[in-house]
C-alpha cells in the first residue's frame, strides 16, 4: 500500500480531478495495478515452463498413430474445447511459436504451453482409447 501512495504521489501531475471521489478512485486503480503487476511477476518466476511440456501419457509411435483413421484425428481435434483447439492448431500444424499464439489469443506464453499441453494429453488419451478398442 505504501508503495502506491509513492507511485500516486510521483504521478500526481498526470491526475485530473472529475468530482468527488476522483482521487480515492485514481488511488485505488495505481494499487491494483501494482498488485496485479506483482502478482504476474511473481508467478511467472515461480512455474517454470518446463512442467508443461510433461505428462504421464507417453507419446504415441508412428506405427500406432498410422492405424489411426485420419477422419478420427480430424475429430478429435475439431472435438477440443475452442481455446485446446486453436493453441493446437497454432501451434503443431500452423507452427506458431508459444509467444506469438500468446500475443495472438490475448493469453500468456505460459497459458499457451499449457493449454497444449492439456489438447496433447486430451488427444492422447482418445488415441490410447481407440487403440485399446480396435486391440493393436
Amino acid at each position: 500500500m505504501q508503495d502506491a501512495i509513492i507511485k500516486a504521489l510521483d504521478k500526481i501531475s498526470s491526475f485530473t480531478y472529475s468530482g468527488k471521489g476522483s482521487l480515492y478512485a485514481w488511488i485505488k486503480r495505481i494499487a491494483v495495478n501494482m498488485a496485479i503487476d506483482r502478482i504476474r511477476r511473481k508467478r511467472l518466476r515461480s512455474v517454470p515452463l518446463e512442467i508443461w511440456t510433461h505428462d504421464s501419457i507417453p507419446e504415441p509411435t508412428e506405427e500406432e498413430i498410422a492405424a489411426v483413421p485420419e477422419e478420427k484425428l480430424i475429430e478429435w481435434i475439431s472435438g477440443l474445447p475452442d481455446l485446446r483447439r486453436a493453441v493446437f492448431n497454432l501451434y503443431c500444424i500452423d507452427d506458431y511459436s508459444h509467444k506469438e499464439i500468446a500475443h495472438m489469443l490475448g493469453i500468456s506464453e505460459k497459458g499457451s504451453a499449457g493449454v497444449l499441453t492439456k489438447a496433447r494429453k486430451q488427444l492422447k488419451e482418445k488415441i490410447r482409447h481407440y487403440l485399446k478398442e480396435q486391440d493393436i
